[in-house]
């Protein structure tokens, strides 16, 4: 088996078994590239049937100098996951990855954005401009329903449950969840769809996409990425800021009044608790009140 038939094999594995999503694939396949380029310009002939511990430890060795950790680590699990398949597929017997440590990472925690910050993001947005009303419904949606930026862009009209208040997302591995439609992002979502976007000239491929540019294609996500980067600057704001800080504080602030990590796992729509428990990592003070309220030994 050659590296270009792997590959193709490899993608529709990763395609039609386990349902990633279109960018997911495509850095997994150039996890590989990676690996097959280097044995090229080493000039090593092996195939994904016979590549050795000895030759993706070099590779590993030699990126280890131009990437962050976080990318080693990310790269690493992609080439697990890639000869993981040749085993599943009987090409391999053994993962030439197994005996390779991922690089240590820290627990980075993301900003978080507080109430008043998002309201002096918010604030800089021209509603007048023809697209201020856009703008602002996809910061309602972003903060309000706490939902990924290419969950956003791929919004669909069909998806919008405007009288039970509910958004049906496609997320990672094409999976659907529901989440609530808050009133202000309701709000501002119906004045863009009937005052904005009924107006526009809409292209056949992105009729039923929800936001939409000047020329009425759907947006990308470094088109929101923009956006919000210049608000940000507009407010003031000097904390690291992005589409998905709003994500994050959308699950800081549920977490901070009240709500449970179940609750918020189902809303946000992790696989996994533990990825969901990081925010109980945001807010210490937060954290402490609660122990001083409810905690018997706090009491004298």
């Amino acid at each position: 088996m050659n590296w270009k038939q792997a590959l193709e094999d490899y993608r529709m594995y990763l395609t039609i078994e386990r349902g990633l999503s279109e960018n997911s694939i495509q850095n997994y396949i150039l996890d590989v590239h990676a690996l097959q380029y280097f044995l090229i310009n080493e000039k090593i002939e092996e195939s994904p049937t016979d590549c050795s511990l000895d030759s993706v430890q070099k590779f590993i060795y030699e990126t280890a100098k131009i990437l962050s950790p976080h990318t080693q680590a990310r790269r690493l699990s992609g080439l697990r996951s890639f000869f993981d398949y040749l085993i599943f597929e009987s090409y391999r017997t053994s993962n030439p990855t197994d005996l390779i440590e991922a690089p240590k990472l820290g627990r980075k925690l993301p900003d978080v954005l507080s109430t008043e910050e998002i309201e002096l993001m918010i604030n800089q947005i021209n509603l007048s401009h023809p697209q201020g009303q856009r703008n602002r419904a996809i910061l309602e949606i972003l903060y309000g329903s706490g939902i990924r930026v290419s969950e956003l862009t791929n919004l669909s009209l069909s998806n919008l449950f405007f009288e039970e208040d509910m958004i049906r997302v496609h997320g990672k591995g094409n999976k659907q969840r529901l989440v609530p439609m808050g009133g202000i992002s309701k709000e501002f979502l119906e004045e863009y769809i009937t005052e904005t976007r009924k107006n526009q000239k809409i292209s056949v491929k992105d009729k039923d996409i929800v936001f939409l540019n000047r020329r009425g294609n759907g947006l990308t996500r470094q088109m929101i990425f923009t956006l919000i980067k210049d608000l940000a600057i507009k407010a003031n704001v000097k904390k690291q800021v992005g589409p998905h800080t709003f994500r994050h504080s959308f699950a800081t602030h549920l977490l901070e009044n009240g709500a449970d990590l179940r609750t918020i796992q189902i809303l946000m729509g992790h696989e996994s608790i533990t990825t969901t428990e990081i925010y109980t990592h945001l807010d210490t003070q937060h954290l402490r009140s609660v122990i001083e309220r409810f905690h018997p030994r706090t009491k004298s």
